[in-house]
């Protein structure tokens, strides 16, 4: 099978679309014939070597977590799930024809396969901040860094739990967050004051890593009020970095009920081909997405 897999940590140009042998599910997974796997910042980040103390890589290593397919093999142990059914969820290695996933579900009616790909780590990762930061029904979170992947889902879960959210996002992007039905402005100079206009703010999210923590610490006035996703440096001024997983099952089961009642929808802004996945980083890497990223096999 082909899978784009790296020998070394380094730039976009260490990974390659080689031949290898084909994984086999093993007790409590899937294999699935892989149709789109989706294109996160965990993808280049351990590529890059940047995160190896929580994700020890062995080398030459497979690319990707995320993924929908057609299943194709049953470990044992396994039931609920048959041969032939589409799902989405997570694993490793999804960047290939073939994957072993540790943890899916049926994808829901009407959802594409590349629209699925792209929902399972960054739906997690939105419901598991809007938890740690506490905001509530009624409250207001500030979002910095909305229009990505998580921040996509950040506003519609937080919409549908009745929390109002306010967005930072550039110039292009503004038209997308108010469609998801957020507060939005601009990055740039005189941000904060734009913010503080559009309301008061109880918790706040980083989630571009762009250098704002401690303008979201003056904006909720409570470091503990505020978590980032994307800046490694957050802990020195108080804040929670948050970048261990919670429950893919319970977030996968959640992604479900939201996609079937209609309030959760992340599109896709572009999707790559397996030999195109150096792109496909550099594309991520460089910000400003509306919605998702995915490869498509």
């Amino acid at each position: 099978m082909k899978k784009v897999s790296f020998a070394e940590f380094g730039g976009p140009d260490v990974l390659h679309l080689i031949e290898a042998e084909e994984p086999r599910a093993g007790p409590g997974q899937v294999r699935i014939a892989v149709r789109a796997a989706g294109v996160n910042p965990f993808d280049w980040r351990v590529r890059e070597g940047q995160i190896l103390a929580a994700h020890p890589v062995e080398l030459p290593a497979g690319v990707g977590q995320d993924a929908s397919g057609v299943v194709d093999e049953v470990g044992e142990g396994v039931d609920g799930v048959e041969i032939g059914d589409p799902v989405f969820g997570e694993g490793a290695s999804t960047y290939a024809e073939f994957a072993v996933l540790s943890a899916w579900a049926r994808m829901p009616e009407g959802l594409t396969f590349e629209e699925a790909a792209g929902y399972p780590s960054v739906v997690e990762t939105a419901l598991r901040i809007i938890h740690q930061v506490g905001v509530r029904s009624g409250q207001t979170l500030l979002v910095s860094g909305a229009s990505g992947g998580v921040g996509s889902a950040v506003l519609q879960i937080a919409r549908d739990r009745g929390i109002t959210v306010i967005g930072t996002a550039g110039a292009a992007n503004q038209d997308y967050l108010r469609g998801l039905g957020a507060f939005a402005t601009t990055y740039g100079e005189g941000w904060v004051e734009r913010v503080r206009q559009l309301g008061r703010v109880d918790a706040a999210l980083d989630l571009a890593g762009s250098g704002v923590i401690r303008e979201l610490v003056e904006l909720t006035g409570d470091p503990q009020k505020v978590i980032s996703i994307a800046d490694l440096a957050a802990p020195e001024l108080g804040v929670r970095f948050s970048g261990v997983a919670g429950s893919m099952p319970d977030a996968l089961t959640e992604t479900v009920g939201l996609i079937s009642r209609g309030r959760l929808h992340i599109p896709v802004e572009k999707s790559y081909t397996l030999a195109e996945a150096a792109a496909a980083h550099i594309d991520s890497r460089a910000g400003h997405t509306r919605g998702r990223r995915v490869v498509v096999v």
